[in-house]
């Protein structure tokens, strides 16, 4: 792998990733604390905003692998990995193969909260 990508890769990181934090700490301002409203508007906007990029990459603008990298596994991929998830959903859903999209769908939100419980159950019996 290239270092120039990588780097490319964690400035765009960085960039996401205060952009993530700014956002939900913001929106989270706004509307109150009850509900998760900041990582569902980011992961929303990112969503919408990696299928912008994957559209205009495929139609319009073919930008360097570097560039490709900074912007959606980096900025995006910091700002939200719920934008890849969305991206590789509907590529397998325009592929045809829409039984394994609603597989994966499912079981990407199931097992990843299930994890979740469960990273919380492990250490809160370790750290007691």
């Amino acid at each position: 792998m290239h270092i120039q990508i990588i780097l490319a890769v964690a400035l765009g990181g960085a960039l996401g990733a205060v952009g993530r934090y700014l956002a939900v700490s913001q929106i989270s301002h706004w509307m109150g604390g009850s509900f998760p409203y900041g990582t569902l508007a980011v992961n929303v906007v990112g969503s919408f905003v990696m299928a912008a990029l994957v559209e205009v990459f495929a139609s319009v603008w073919s930008p360097s692998q570097m560039m490709r990298a900074f912007l959606t596994v980096g900025c995006l991929g910091a700002f939200t990995t719920f934008s890849t998830f969305s991206m590789e959903t509907v590529l397998l859903v325009e592929r045809g193969e829409t039984g394994q999209a609603v597989i994966y769908a499912l079981a990407s939100v199931i097992l990843s909260v299930l994890g979740f419980f469960a990273g919380l159950q492990l250490f809160r019996t370790i750290l007691g």
